[in-house]
């Protein structure tokens, strides 16, 4: 197949999580023998924290503006068998016009549903959802399952919807050499973002504070100069994807934290929790509906409500912890890999061709 890809940004993983999504997707895609061309607007935001020009995987056309380009877009669409046009793409309506005008199959692909349905119910249609909704593409995918999937067809109109969930490129993500600037006993990377923080201040900084012994490691960007630091939380601005290894790796244990939205609508996994996996690190993550679908509480990770639940895994026993993270990673390297995204994803595309 030839797919052409509409997207926000896979050139730039600042403060972006679809660009790691994507580069091992785009990569397992390539070696299942898929061509892909990535649109991405060139935003001074994403061109100043670049860390990635050239991939053997796919082409990356990078653009101005959407008039300098929509005649190159038309000829690399020709010859394509599907267009994917994701949320947040700057460009997303007039790509879709395109692709539709073309008569190829054209797909949205929401890596952010919880965010676009709660928007949608707070009377703020998103930029990249036309006043048709998704009723004219042929194929909606989510990275989100559960009551996402059913919102996006009653509320968006979208007639054919499937999840397609994060992954993990078990090649670059695996175990790595400790690092002394990563070393930690609980760390948590991730963007700032409001909706965390709730959740963020009870199963990190609040365990921070009763364990002052312990070592605490936030990576990130975006945080504001009015988060809650404590002597024993580190800070590391900004973690970039061939990083994240070490960074896991040198971490006995490390948090995930879900984002509201996507945490009440539930089978909303980040690709940060199978990256953590991957790793063989023991990863300690706030619940939400169907969790267990994708790592078996107690045995593959441990789950925390409360910041006494982080207190009492942070002293579990060396042998558990260990078990529990290498039952982890044998889970994301059978069910969570980006090469079992793209064959997931040619089954989906391959009906509607």
């Amino acid at each position: 197949m030839k797919l052409v890809v509409f997207g926000l940004s896979v050139s730039s993983s600042w403060g972006n999580g679809h660009a790691t999504i994507w580069r091992g997707l785009l990569k397992a895609l390539h070696q299942r023998g898929h061509r892909t061309a990535f649109y991405e607007r060139d935003v001074p935001y994403y061109a100043s924290h670049r860390d990635l020009t050239h991939d053997e995987s796919f082409d990356l056309r990078l653009y101005g503006e959407w008039d300098e380009v929509r005649g190159e877009a038309r000829g690399e669409l020709a010859d394509a068998d599907a267009a994917i046009i994701t949320s947040y793409c700057p460009d997303a309506i007039e790509a879709s016009a395109l692709a539709r005008s073309l008569n190829i199959l054209s797909v949205f692909y929401d890596l952010d549903a919880p965010v676009t349905i709660a928007a949608l119910r707070d009377g703020k249609r998103p930029f990249y959802i036309g006043a048709d909704g998704l009723g004219g593409y042929g194929v909606v995918l989510s990275y989100t399952g559960g009551t996402a999937l059913a919102a996006l067809r009653a509320e968006l109109g979208a007639k054919r919807v499937y999840p397609l969930y994060g992954s993990v490129d078990p090649g670059l993500h695996r175990n790595a050499p400790e690092v002394d600037e990563f070393r930690a006993d609980l760390s948590y990377l991730g963007t700032y973002a409001e909706d965390r923080q709730k959740a963020l201040f009870e199963l990190f900084i609040e365990p921070a504070k009763r364990l002052r012994e312990k070592r605490f490691l936030i990576g990130g960007s975006l945080y504001p100069e009015g988060f809650p630091w404590a002597e024993n939380i580190f800070f590391v601005r900004h973690v970039p994807p061939p990083a994240h290894p070490a960074f896991y790796s040198s971490s006995a244990s490390t948090l995930n934290v879900t984002r509201g939205a996507m945490a009440a609508m539930g089978w909303c996994p980040s690709g940060r929790l199978f990256e953590a996996a991957a790793c063989a690190t023991h990863i300690i993550s706030d619940n939400w509906p169907g969790l267990e679908e994708f790592f078996t509480p107690g045995e593959e990770i441990t789950v925390a409500g409360s910041a006494n639940d982080v207190v009492e895994a942070l002293g579990m026993d060396e042998a558990k912890r260990q078990r529990i993270a290498e039952a982890g990673r044998a889970r994301a390297l059978k069910d969570h890999t980006a090469l079992k995204r793209a064959i997931e994803l040619e089954g989906i595309l391959g009906a509607h061709i």
